[in-house]
């Protein structure tokens, strides 16, 4: 499959349409779910930038960038 811009743009306005129907319960349950898949994504992307680390060391390396995000929204203004 060729992935072009508009194939992009079609699954987003989809997954778009699919966040708006779904009820007030589905939307907050649907916040740990994506939270969970966001750190599987990051620890992937820490195991490839660090192929040699131990799973102790993704997970540490993950909690210093969820808490360099958290300071910098901070410093944002944004919470």
């Amino acid at each position: 499959m060729i992935v072009t811009k508009q194939l992009v743009n079609d699954h987003y306005w989809q997954q778009v349409g699919q966040a708006r129907a779904m009820s007030d319960t589905e939307k907050l349950l649907a916040g740990p779910r994506l939270f969970r898949r966001s750190c599987r994504i990051m620890c992937d992307g820490i195991r490839n930038e660090y192929p040699q680390a131990s799973d102790e060391d993704v997970q540490r390396i993950l909690r210093e960038r969820l808490a360099l995000a958290k300071r910098l929204e901070l410093m944002n203004g944004r919470r």
